[in-house]
């Protein structure tokens, strides 16, 4: 049988503890701080569909530069530079049997359509496929930040070199695209900017794979 879970970056934080719950993305007061219009989220929460309800706060990766993202008490760091455990999102897929994965998508979406865009906010996401805990080394994750809207989605089995890999336990891939295992575990870094004034709740995420 085949389940996908999500948790909240390196924490371990199952994002299911609240009622219609995901995350939350807020400005640098906190839990229930603005962002303002065409800026980017300063802080990440656990909440729930309406993002009012407080959860854990967890790892923020904040958009600076097509080709880096701010981690909290760092300087810009190259996408491909963070390491998985500083991820905003770890999407689990486990199966009873083991298994390979392929085709990994990620889509941002209104709630209602995988095909028609969130409203009211711009996502950037990037694949992070970096094991190492080290920033100094150099992962095979996204160079560059994407937009995943509407028909358009993150491909997370494909490297930075495009090559197929299926990620394994904790994001290792000994064998690339022939890595067979029972846990298969994704990440990503997610950094949200609003296009207008209000609360988007017209907005979430979409994760699909295809599995043999």
């Amino acid at each position: 049988m085949a389940v996908v879970n999500f948790y909240a970056g390196g924490y371990n934080f199952p994002i299911n503890n609240l009622s219609g719950s995901g995350l939350g993305f807020f400005g640098s007061g906190g839990f229930g701080a603005s962002v303002a219009v065409g800026s980017w989220q300063d802080t990440t929460f656990i909440t729930n569909g309406n993002g009012t309800a407080q959860g854990p706060q967890v790892n923020n990766v904040k958009w600076v530069h097509p080709a880096t993202g701010q981690l909290p008490g760092a300087t810009n760091v190259a996408l491909n530079k963070i390491p998985n455990y500083q991820g905003t999102l770890n999407i689990r897929f486990s199966h009873t049997s083991p298994v390979r994965t392929q085709n990994a998508q990620i889509r941002i979406y209104d709630r209602n359509d995988i095909t028609a865009a969130a409203t009211g906010v711009t996502t950037a996401v990037a694949a992070l496929i970096h094991p190492d805990t080290s920033q100094t080394t150099t992962g095979s994750g996204s160079l560059v930040w994407e937009f995943p809207a509407g028909t358009s989605y993150l491909n997370m089995s494909v490297l930075n070199t495009g090559a197929l890999f299926s990620p394994g336990q904790s994001g290792y891939s000994p064998n690339g695209a022939s890595t067979v295992d029972m846990t298969h575990d994704f990440f990503a870094a997610i950094s949200a900017s609003p296009n207008s004034i209000g609360s988007k709740t017209l907005y979430g995420l979409w994760f699909q794979t295809e599995y043999l």
